[in-house]
C-alpha cells in the first residue's frame, strides 16, 4: 500500500481539522493510500524530522495556515528532505494557498493531491538561516498582528487584524531604514515594509498583481512616513486594490536585498514573529514542490 503523511496543526484557524481527520484519512485510504496523521506542537520538530527521514512517504499533506506551512518547509529544506507538499489551507492567514489558487473545500483539496499535478515554487531565505514562503514584513501592521487577541483572530479571521489596525492608527510611529538591492540603495522614513513571494499578503487580494511565485524575484513594498489621515486612506486603497499610484508607496523588484535600521522593529515571517533588523533576504528559485490544480 502507498504511504503518505498528514501533518496537522490542531490550533490553526477555527480548529476544524479535528473534525475533518477521519474523512480525509478515509478518502485517501479508498484510493489505496495509507495516510499517517502527525500532530504538530512546539516540541515536535526532532520527532518529525526522524519520521520524515526514516519512513518512505509519497507526499506530505499539511493542514494549517501560512505559519504551519512555514514550519514544515523550514524542516524539510534545512534537513535535505525532498517531498511534495499538499497544502490544506485552514489557518487564519492562507496567503500561499491563495497564490496557488487552492480552494478551502476538503474534498477539492484531496482531489488535487490525488490528481498528482505539482509545481515548483520559490522560497525566501532570511539571514541564510530561515525560509519563508509568502511574506516577510516589518513595522506598523506587524505590531498589530502580534497584539490581536487569539480569540478575536479565531472568530473573525483577518478582519480582526483590520479592526485592530484601524484602532491604532494614531499611535503609529515611523522608523528609518536603509534598503539595498543589487541595483539601488534607498534611505527612507517608513511605516512598513513587505517582501512578497506571490500576489497576496496579509489576506489582501492581488497586492502585487504581476507577481510570480516561481520567477526567483521578490517584490518589495515600502509604505513611507505619512499623516494619520493619509495612512487611513492608503489602508482603504489597499482594501480596494487601488493603492498602486499612491504617493506614499514605493514598489521594487529584486533577487536579493538587505534592510538595516537602528530602531527596534517587530518582524513577521509568514505571519509569525521573526528576528528583527538588520536582515539580508535572498530568493531560491523553485525550491519546493507543491500540489496544484
Amino acid at each position: 500500500m502507498r504511504k503518505a503523511i498528514l501533518i496537522y496543526n490542531p490550533m490553526s484557524g477555527d480548529h476544524s481539522i479535528i473534525n475533518r481527520l477521519d474523512h480525509i484519512i478515509q478518502r485517501f485510504q479508498s484510493h489505496g493510500i495509507l495516510l499517517q496523521p502527525f500532530r504538530i506542537d512546539l516540541e515536535c520538530e526532532d520527532m518529525l524530522v526522524t519520521v520524515l527521514k526514516l519512513d518512505k512517504y509519497e507526499f506530505a499533506a499539511v493542514s494549517g495556515g501560512d505559519g504551519t506551512v512555514n514550519f514544515i518547509v523550514n524542516i524539510i529544506l534545512k534537513h535535505g528532505i525532498s517531498i511534495p507538499l499538499g497544502i490544506f489551507p485552514w489557518g487564519t492567514s492562507n496567503d500561499l494557498a491563495r497564490c496557488l489558487g487552492l480552494p478551502a473545500n476538503a474534498d477539492e483539496l484531496i482531489d488535487i493531491v490525488l490528481g498528482g499535478n505539482t509545481s515548483r515554487i520559490d522560497v525566501g531565505l532570511i539571514n541564510d538561516k530561515h525560509y519563508f514562503l509568502s511574506t516577510c514584513a516589518g513595522g506598523v501592521f506587524v505590531d498589530v498582528s502580534f497584539s490581536t487577541h487569539s480569540e478575536l483572530k479565531k472568530n473573525f479571521g483577518l478582519f480582526a487584524y483590520y479592526l485592530k489596525a484601524l484602532s491604532e492608527v494614531t499611535s503609529i510611529k515611523p522608523f528609518k531604514v536603509v534598503l539595498k538591492t543589487e541595483e539601488l540603495s534607498i534611505e527612507e522614513d517608513i511605516l512598513l515594509f513587505i517582501i512578497l513571494n506571490g500576489k497576496h499578503a496579509a489576506g489582501f487580494h492581488n497586492l502585487i498583481e504581476e507577481a510570480d511565485i516561481s520567477d526567483g524575484i521578490m517584490d518589495i513594498v515600502l509604505i513611507k512616513s505619512c499623516s494619520h489621515m493619509d495612512l487611513a486612506n492608503l489602508f482603504f486603497n489597499v482594501l480596494s486594490n487601488s493603492y498602486i499610484n499612491n504617493k506614499n508607496v514605493v514598489k521594487l523588484k529584486a533577487k536579493a536585498c538587505t534592510i538595516i535600521s537602528s530602531s527596534d522593529i517587530n518582524v513577521s515571517i509568514d505571519g509569525e514573529k521573526g528576528e528583527g533588523l538588520p536582515m539580508s533576504v535572498s530568493f531560491i528559485n523553485k525550491a519546493i514542490e507543491v500540489f496544484v490544480k
